[in-house]
């Protein structure tokens, strides 16, 4: 029974009631805080060391997090410039990883530890949790059916930074767009296509990622020239044209092994190809083609190696009557095909 309910049950003295009726009320309330102030001190210490250990709580497991992101960020800018820094991702795009997920775990462990915290308060309280919690529950229920997409958004953005799939300045084929990575978010990528346009893919829609920035790329290139052409001084000229390439800035730091000579790729009867393999720096692969393309060409050319490059000539020694197709019986007027062919003339019915 609280001190209020007493006080309320209590009548009150009229102005000309008696002095013990209000000492007895008096020492009714007396009793009662004498009763129950045990109680109160233990509430409140209790709240109050809840409050305390969760708040110390949440800034230690802040701090560790905290730190470290911050170790994760110095060895990546160790490496930076490095041979080894070449290989790995760059300290701005570990920076941003590392700082998402630094910031997931920090909201994640707030939650957990003010939200338990403050279960263990209203339990300080006497008070029932149990409709309380299922509440919580159902409430959690609709809003993950209500907000479905969301979640799958967030989740896939959650994983999508913890497994490292692609991160700011790789080029990335996701499905529904593909281009250079902007901007990485919990929610949506950002992509810059080819057009300069800017695509905001979500998380959840993306269903295969292709990173064509990570590790290697390969270049390839073919070289069609004629059948009649000798193959091993192909190779010879193909070969001197690598190597030169390789030897030359920028293209030695962007080629990560020889260029190699696969052998023919397909022979026909006006042409045959040869393949053309390079291991190149990730993301440099189009660039690399290109120039190893000019550069075969320009060899080829000066060794009088012709290269076939759209459709077989003609041959001017055939017969020109060839292509001509056989004459036609309805050519002539007088034949019986055309005779046949010739309308009916329509009877003469005037009188």
């Amino acid at each position: 029974m609280s001190l209020s309910v007493l006080l309320a049950a209590a009548p009150s003295p009229e102005p000309g009631g008696s002095l013990d009726e209000a000492a007895q009320q008096a020492g009714n309330a007396a009793g009662w805080v004498e009763e129950n102030w045990s109680t109160w001190l233990n509430t409140g210490l209790r709240i109050i060391l809840i409050a305390a250990v969760a708040v110390v709580l949440r800034h230690a497991v802040r701090r560790t997090l905290t730190k470290f992101i911050d170790r994760m960020n110095r060895s990546a800018q160790a490496v930076e410039g490095t041979a080894l820094g070449g290989l790995l991702v760059n300290a701005e795009r570990r920076r941003q990883r590392s700082e998402a997920i630094g910031s997931v775990l920090r909201s994640v462990s707030s939650f957990l530890i003010l939200g338990t915290a403050a279960l263990m308060i209203l339990g300080a309280f006497q008070i029932n949790l149990a409709p309380l919690l299922a509440s919580a529950g159902v409430a959690g229920v609709a809003l993950g059916f209500g907000a479905r997409n969301l979640v799958t958004d967030f989740l896939s953005g959650v994983f999508m930074i913890l497994e490292d799939q692609y991160g700011v300045g790789d080029t990335i084929d996701a499905g529904v767009a593909s281009g250079e990575v902007v901007e990485v978010g919990l929610r949506v990528t950002k992509l810059r296509g080819e057009n300069g346009a800017i695509w905001y893919v979500r998380n959840g829609e993306v269903k295969r990622i292709g990173n064509l920035s990570q590790g290697w790329s390969t270049a390839g290139v073919d070289v069609q020239v004629r059948p009649a052409e000798d193959l091993e001084r192909i190779r010879a000229v193909i070969t001197e044209a690598a190597q030169e390439m390789a030897k030359e800035d920028p293209w030695t730091e962007r080629l990560w092994g020889p260029v190699e000579i696969l052998g023919l790729d397909a022979v026909l009867l006006d042409s045959m190809t040869v393949r053309v393999s390079a291991k190149t720096m990730p993301g440099q692969a189009v660039g690399v083609e290109r120039e190893l393309r000019w550069r075969i060409k320009t060899a080829l050319d000066e060794a009088g190696i012709s290269m076939v490059t759209g459709a077989p000539e003609e041959d001017p020694g055939g017969d020109p009557t060839a292509g001509m197709a056989a004459p036609s019986a309805y050519a002539s007027a007088t034949s019986p095909q055309s005779l046949a062919a010739t309308p009916i003339p329509p009877p003469n019915v005037s009188k």
